[in-house]
């Protein structure tokens, strides 16, 4: 194989879309956009939620309850996802998350107690529950509050 012979694979390379360009093309006049109406003129986008005129869905829903616009959202972990850690190990953050055990973001670590933690360690997150902390003391590791 010469490079001049190079081509790429079947179906990688597409080939444009070219409305508007005479009647033979198949997309000519008025360029697959039906006759007439707000979707046919240039400049046309749809709000999100835009239901023709209609009452949208979201406004005929009843609002209900109380949002807290300061709440402050954590990312959780329970104390038997650690164990995949080795013993005696430095739990930050950043070690959990590289692991896979958390979801990338800016948000704080709160430590959950739900299962058992069989390796002592040493956890360092922004919130701790009661049980998650017990467990962990429990196993003979420690706990460091973050700021």
């Amino acid at each position: 194989m010469k490079l001049h012979e190079l081509k790429p694979a079947d179906g990688a390379r597409k080939v444009r879309k070219r409305v508007g360009r005479g009647p033979g093309s198949g997309r000519g006049k008025t360029s697959a956009r039906g006759s007439d109406g707000q979707k046919s003129r240039s400049g046309y986008s749809a709000k999100r939620g835009f239901e023709g005129g209609q009452m949208p869905l979201a406004r005929r829903l009843p609002k209900r309850g109380f949002v807290n616009i300061f709440r402050t959202v954590y990312r959780t972990i329970n104390v038997d996802r650690l164990n995949s850690f080795e013993a005696g190990a430095v739990v930050t953050p950043e070690t959990m998350q590289d692991a896979g055990l958390l979801k990338k973001g800016k948000a704080g670590v709160k430590v959950l107690g739900n299962g058992e933690i069989k390796i002592s360690l040493t956890v360092r997150a922004h919130k701790f529950t009661k049980a998650a902390a017990e467990k962990i003391e429990a196993a003979g590791g420690t706990i460091e509050l973050l700021s």
